[in-house]
């Protein structure tokens, strides 16, 4: 794999940084060798983030990083800011490496490749600028209703919020079904996604509407044709109720999820990034998935932002008791408890 560091500077710590989160617990297209963020310098980016090291050094600075890692070729801008705009306090550090003729990688809705000053630079140096959502944003594919020829298992992991770890969930629920025996596919549906080297998805919010069924129809198709899968997960964007980042409409009305798990953060009072407007209650989006899919939702899965284990251990009795589901902390708990049970209950004998 390619070399890469993430820049997260002074947001590691945020949800922005969700990119750069994503990178560090799991990549399979780039070997991550380092975070860069000075005020979390000489720490351990998996300690930071869950408490699990992982052996990815956060740096001070690019010269830093690059001094104890000389053979990295690759910066990946690792925020993911409102907007898609890169923080002005980056650009410094993106000139720097393009500078030291680092190839850059964005998932930003502003397109780096685009700016004149970072294109001039990438040309001089002999450097590559991938804006991540551009490799979508031309792709029109329209629906087809091939997807209907798909007996897979259809798995979707929505999410009370953005931010929140949809894809995370996702992807550790497919490596536990498929270390169980069961041939799991997953498909993503963002930029963090493809950075870690998902080998089938989109980028649902760089596309035109128009034509997002159609071309996550057609990574589920291309996926099932080529892979013959048992099961596929399908990860949300955004929050059904987020008034800012809305998402996961289309992959409901698309993928008609059997299994549906809701990725929650018990701890959050008000929805990722706006402080107006206080978090929905968990009843309020169970009865909206019920009524949008005629199923009731076969998993809670917790995310434990500003929780105690202690507190994450009573709220998954809790909803397990009254909401009559399972319930986990992905991070802290793992997932296999619910892929034993999507074996049992739809998998095993089928």
């Amino acid at each position: 794999m390619e070399e890469a560091l993430v820049l997260a500077e002074g947001l590691y710590r945020s949800t922005d940084a969700k990119t750069a989160h994503g990178l560090v617990r799991y990549s399979a297209r780039y070997r991550i060798m380092g975070v860069i963020d000075s005020t979390l310098a000489g720490s351990d980016a998996g300690e930071v983030l869950d408490g699990k090291p992982r052996g990815i050094p956060i740096y001070a600075s690019l010269e830093e990083a690059l001094r104890e890692n000389p053979s990295v070729k690759t910066l990946i801008i690792g925020v993911a800011t409102a907007g898609g705009r890169l923080p002005e306090h980056y650009r410094p550090m993106v000139r720097e490496a393009l500078e030291r003729g680092l190839n850059i990688v964005s998932g930003l809705h502003e397109f780096l490749s685009e700016d004149p000053e970072f294109s001039r630079l990438a040309r001089e140096r002999g450097a590559r600028i991938i804006d991540v959502r551009k490799i979508y944003r031309d792709m029109k594919i329209f629906y087809t209703g091939e997807i209907e020829e798909v007996d897979s298992l259809r798995i979707a992991v929505l999410g009370t919020d953005s931010a929140i770890g949809k894809r995370t969930t996702a992807l550790m629920l497919a490596d536990e079904l498929n270390r169980l025996g069961y041939k799991t596919i997953f498909i993503g549906t963002g930029q963090t996604a493809w950075m870690q080297g998902a080998k089938y998805g989109i980028v649902l919010d760089a596309m035109i509407n128009d034509f997002i069924t159609g071309g996550l129809e057609h990574e589920i198709v291309r996926a099932y044709r080529a892979e013959n899968p048992r099961a596929i997960i399908v990860p949300g964007q955004g929050s059904l109720l987020h008034p800012v980042f809305p998402g996961g409409f289309e992959i409901l009305a698309l993928v008609r999820p059997e299994v549906i798990i809701l990725q929650h953060a018990p701890g959050r009072r008000h929805l990722d990034g706006f402080p107006q407007y206080p978090m929905p209650s968990l009843e309020r989006y169970l009865r909206l998935i019920e009524l949008l899919t005629g199923r009731e939702v076969y998993a809670i899965t917790i995310n434990h932002e500003g929780l105690t284990p202690s507190e994450v251990e009573e709220i998954v009795k809790r909803y397990e008791k009254e909401y009559g589901v399972i319930a986990c902390d992905p991070v802290l708990h793992g997932v296999e408890k619910v892929a034993r049970g999507i074996v049992r209950d739809y998998l095993e004998g089928a």
